[in-house]
């Protein structure tokens, strides 16, 4: 009898793997912009906190993950994973607190802009690189001057750990079966944030109602975009993802002009078809290299 996991695994597989990153990058983003209307009841710290807890449970509850011999040998790098995990969500929140949600993501891209560049053993894969790091520079021109630079920091830091991200969940599907790793990385992410979010989720208990918010926040910002993007790492190599990714800045900078009333402006619409170029790019590249 097939579990949820191999059943939604199976129906994923009719999606292309560039397809999967594209929808959770339009997933995670529109789930940036609800955080945002957020922070002013749990800050970024307690709602970064409920995102992965619930995520977690979810994710644990759906895919029934097991522990045995071989989770217990591989503790070490699903706690590095975790943390990671973990640190991406906390330093992105808080980065988008104090900055636009386009400079946020446009930045937060370097770290693995850094994978593909150093994974890429091909021309054309550095070519769409340099291309998707012009957009990177269009859609971030006031990096240094008017933006705050502990926001930028936060960028920064979430940009490591996303980095971070890329490389250890490449080796966890490889050391742990089906979406496992997953389910226990998200745990480990949640407890990992509990220390910093303590002081910041007191309101949930004052109004529960808010609880149905927290839920839609976590299936749209990590449950649903985390899994398809750990099904896509599955057979995309890290630099074909690390490409594909530069969607992120474009569709952040459109999700903050429709949701949160941003200015895209000129610079960014030039920035949005850098990083489309290189994202088909990039995609047309792994299909020939598949082919």
């Amino acid at each position: 009898m097939q579990t949820p996991d191999h059943k939604l695994t199976a129906t994923l597989s009719f999606i292309p793997p560039p397809l999967q990153v594209v929808l959770a990058i339009l997933s995670i983003q529109l789930g940036a912009a609800f955080a945002i209307n957020l922070f002013s009841i749990f800050g970024p710290d307690g709602t970064v906190f409920f995102r992965l807890i619930i995520s977690a449970f979810l994710l644990c509850l759906f895919i029934r993950p097991k522990i045995n011999e071989n989770t217990i040998k591989h503790y070490k790098l699903l706690i590095i994973y975790g943390v990671a995990l973990g640190a991406m969500n906390w330093c992105f929140y808080e980065s988008i607190a104090r900055i636009p949600l386009g400079i946020a993501v446009a930045i937060e891209f370097m770290g693995p802009l850094l994978v593909a560049v150093y994974s890429s053993r091909r021309a054309v894969d550095f070519l769409w690189i340099v291309v998707a790091f012009i957009g990177v520079l269009m859609l971030a021109p006031k990096i240094g001057t008017d933006l705050d630079p502990v926001g930028v920091g936060y960028a920064i830091l979430a940009g490591i750990g996303w980095g971070s991200f890329v490389i250890f969940s490449k080796k966890v599907n490889q050391a742990l079966p089906g979406s496992d790793g997953l389910a226990i990385g998200m745990v480990i992410a949640a407890f990992f944030m509990f220390p910093f979010a303590v002081g910041s989720i007191a309101p949930v208990f004052d109004n529960p109602f808010l609880i149905g918010n927290l839920i839609a926040l976590a299936v749209l910002s990590t449950t649903v975009p985390f899994y398809l993007e750990f099904s896509a790492l599955k057979t995309l190599t890290p630099q074909a993802y690390g490409v594909l990714i530069t969607l992120e800045p474009a569709v952040a900078a459109i999700i903050g002009v429709i949701a949160l009333g941003d200015v895209l402006g000129f610079e960014g619409i030039i920035a949005v078809a850098c990083v489309t170029l290189a994202a088909i790019g990039a995609t047309v590249s792994q299909s020939k290299n598949q082919a």
